[in-house]
């Protein structure tokens, strides 16, 4: 039996809502596996979460460089968020970014490309070396949109360009740019927020659907019982729809006026744009999600 800690009892307590004994139930019926015991809850109907954003652990900086109708978003990894406050650490990430635009490359590719006098590679083995922790490019993206622009925001934010979460969006249209870009902040904004899962529902991973709705069919089936079957059809049906409503992003409620969809926000902006407008992407990292946190037992 794995040996279940007080600190992954409290992670999954933070990530669902359930009690510390519901949680410590869970992650000893799946062997601490924190993915699993996500869903044994759900399957219980002890926890609502719709959707899991990640294990949020390592520490650093995401940063996010854009130039018009191109940008770029970098994840950089340190053990600390002492490290990831440190200038040098900061003045590295921002380059990157920088750097991932003009070449429009990924982390592997950039790693290899020129920072000043060395590559990206032996920049941040020096600066592992002196400043004595570890640190890692973990990974960057590059959004590119024509005609349009690529708007950008930055969550806790360190400054403009570096902070624990950012998002980058992509809309296509000729509107004036000026007034893209303001509708493109906001909604990058809403992103950070909301966390949609994809742009629309043919977008989600095939996996990621079948897992919820495996999830929906217990909970339906554990609160159906002598309903006929078109009854619990749309009660499947309905739990569904509200799981798009949670995971996708032009079926998302708008942050801003908290009652909005998002498409029906880019309907107005084309309307009042005079000319289509169209999300045609959009990127959102957050520092260290889908990573395990490492804990340590400090009696031990």
């Amino acid at each position: 039996m794995a040996n279940i800690s007080a600190s992954l009892v409290k992670e999954l307590r933070d990530e669902t809502g359930a009690g510390m004994m519901d949680c410590k139930a869970a992650l000893a019926a799946t062997e601490g596996d924190m993915e699993a015991a996500v869903d044994w809850l759900r399957k219980k109907g002890i926890s609502k979460a719709a959707k899991k954003a990640g294990r949020v652990a390592a520490e650093g900086l995401i940063g996010v460089a854009v130039g018009g109708d191109a940008g770029a978003l970098v994840e950089v990894n340190s053990e600390t968020d002492f490290v990831a406050r440190n200038d040098q650490f900061k003045d590295f990430v921002k380059n990157a970014a920088k750097l991932a635009l003009a070449e429009g490359c990924d982390a592997e590719k950039l790693l290899d490309k020129s920072m000043g006098d060395a590559s990206v590679r032996e920049t941040l083995t020096n600066m592992i070396a002196k400043i004595g922790e570890n640190m890692a490019v973990r990974r960057a993206v590059t959004l590119t949109v024509s005609p349009g622009v690529v708007a950008f925001y930055v969550h806790n934010a360190a400054s403009p360009e570096l902070g624990k979460i950012g998002v980058l969006v992509a809309l296509k249209s000729t509107a004036d740019k000026a007034k893209l870009a303001a509708l493109g902040k906001q909604l990058a904004m809403h992103i950070a927020a909301a966390a949609p899962l994809a742009l629309t529902a043919e977008h989600l991973s095939k996996d990621v659907v079948e897992r919820e709705r495996a999830i929906q069919v217990e909970l339906v089936n554990q609160n159906s019982a002598g309903k006929p079957q078109n009854i619990i059809e749309k009660m499947l049906e309905g739990r569904m729809r509200k799981f798009y409503e949670d995971a996708v992003l032009q079926q998302q409620t708008f942050v801003i006026d908290g009652e909005t969809r998002i498409d029906k926000v880019i309907e107005k902006a084309s309307k009042d744009f005079g000319v289509p407008v169209e999300i045609s992407g959009f990127v959102r990292f957050q520092v260290g999600e889908g990573m395990d946190k490492i804990s340590e037992d400090v009696a031990d």
